[in-house]
């Protein structure tokens, strides 16, 4: 059986993280997807905690027929070997990582891992979405309705305004 750890902030879950799990589960059997970041919380680059952010992948991606996925949260080290090392502890094994950060696929190839880059979905990132709520331009386009929904109970503006 072949496994792919996906690690993300998903600050929040949008659109080009969906269309990757879909491709990265044509190429693999189960996905491990790693929350990181998840020891931030409420802060300007990580508005939603770790248990907001699984809540919403879970929202997602069974409304998507995608079942063959674990999500763990992976808390920030300030040291890169270590923080692969701990990410070993606490998830199954995997044989490959996706990523689209350069600095986590940096880590996981010096520890011997293959890693794979994500495809950017253009004009779509977290970043993005968390401005334009803000700002009160449109972002709804860019996340699937279940996480518009989701940002908009927990009053995501509000939190994001802090």
């Amino acid at each position: 059986m072949k496994r792919a750890l996906f690690i993300g902030r998903f600050q929040p879950f949008h659109l080009g993280h969906l269309e990757d799990i879909k491709n990265m589960l044509k190429e693999v059997d189960e996905l491990v997807i790693g929350v990181g970041s998840s020891n931030e919380k409420h802060t300007k680059k990580n508005p939603f905690t770790a248990e907001e952010r699984i809540e919403m992948i879970n929202l997602v991606l069974p409304n998507n027929n995608i079942s063959s996925y674990t999500v763990f949260p992976i808390p920030d080290f300030h040291n890169d070997e270590k923080w692969v090392e701990h990410i070993e502890t606490l998830v199954p094994k995997f044989n490959v990582v996706y990523t689209g950060n350069k600095w986590t696929e940096r880590c996981f190839k010096n520890k011997g891992y293959k890693v794979r880059k994500v495809n950017i979905l253009k004009g779509i990132s977290s970043t993005k979405i968390r401005n334009n709520i803000l700002k009160d331009k449109e972002w709804k386009t860019m996340v699937p309705k279940e996480i518009a929904n989701f940002l908009e109970k927990i009053n995501a503006k509000k939190r994001l305004k802090k």
